[in-house]
């Protein structure tokens, strides 16, 4: 049965400039880290893929080691892009990353010319296609130097193996530099993938007031909090949650009393506000303009059309945000 998208799937969702270049994102992007890999059930990352696409979320984020195991989530995304999504290629907003192990040896991780250029020449023969939208280096490397590492960007993009690229877990101080190299080299920084939630705010301390400055967009990845920021854990943890699975990144020791009392007064902020816990929590990004979009990882369809209720209410009154700072500190 082939797959037919929804005609009016515009007219609901919000693009946002990214940066001072001329690519819109949508606020909500979906992000494929986990449940999309070879251990999951490939209907239901097909469900997922039509739901948002039908909602309007273009932008669907991948890396080299998403899965698991590595490389799988891209070689699923691959096999669903042609089968459902091969005729809507320029609707779509496409981004891979590099950065962490992928293959043994010394040209397998991190970020040399060597490892980068041939991480994405993988990942675009996994994915079946000749570019990427947006290609990340996904964390800095203490080893090479950046000029290597951003040069390597810069000639991905002039190979056409990319149209924009970006930085991903990079501190204030070394996304300054960073950016610096790129601008020089022609090839600027498009965007910027902190992680940032209620329970990570590190770029609230420079990075932010930088890629304002710099004009450069930013889509921060697990605005939940690996799902902690959800109704989830409310009553302890469940069996199908990442806290629960052995190859996730949420730990059972993460989910201490402490945290889930903060979770449960959060939850009665967010009851106040008409609003499910999750989406109170991807509306409190979203209400800062320097954000570009939000990453959201699900591992159902309906969490998707969930999490974009977020959009009914982005206003937080000073009381509120006063009461939030009080729950976090």
């Amino acid at each position: 049965m082939s797959y037919t998208p929804n005609p009016k799937r515009y007219d609901a969702m919000e693009y946002r400039r990214c940066g001072r270049s001329g690519l819109l994102l949508p606020a909500v992007s979906l992000g494929l880290w986990h449940n999309f890999g070879h251990v999951d059930i490939l209907e239901n990352c097909r469900n997922i893929l039509h739901v948002a696409f039908d909602a309007g979320i273009t932008h669907f984020d991948l890396a080299n080691n998403y899965g698991p195991p590595p490389g799988s989530a891209e070689e699923n995304f691959g096999r669903i892009l042609r089968q459902d999504f091969h005729s809507y290629r320029d609707q779509l907003i496409i981004s891979s990353k590099a950065g962490y192990y992928m293959w043994e040896g010394p040209y397998g991780d991190w970020g040399s010319k060597k490892y980068l250029v041939s991480s994405l020449d993988q990942s675009l023969q996994r994915m079946g296609l000749d570019y990427v939208d947006i290609f990340y280096h996904h964390r800095p490397d203490p080893n090479t130097p950046l000029e290597e590492t951003m040069s390597a960007l810069d000639l991905i993009v002039r190979q056409g193996k990319a149209l924009y690229v970006g930085l991903s877990n990079y501190q204030a101080p070394e996304a300054a530099k960073a950016l610096a190299i790129l601008r020089e080299l022609g090839t600027p920084c498009l965007i910027h993938q902190p992680k940032y939630s209620m329970f990570e705010r590190w770029v609230e301390g420079g990075l932010l007031d930088r890629l304002e400055k710099e004009g450069v967009g930013c889509i921060p990845f697990s605005p939940l909090a690996q799902g902690l920021l959800t109704n989830k854990y409310l009553k302890g943890i469940p069996e199908d949650s990442r806290a629960a699975k052995p190859t996730g990144f949420l730990k059972e020791d993460q989910v201490t009393p402490e945290v889930v009392s903060k979770i449960k007064r959060l939850n009665e902020l967010a009851i106040k506000r008409d609003q499910t816990l999750a989406q109170m929590a991807l509306a409190w990004i979203l209400k800062d303009k320097r954000i570009t979009s939000v990453l959201i990882g699900v591992s159902k369809p309906e969490q998707v059309t969930d999490s974009l209720q977020c959009f009914r209410n982005t206003w937080f009154e000073k009381e509120e945000l006063d009461t939030i700072e009080a729950i976090l500190k």
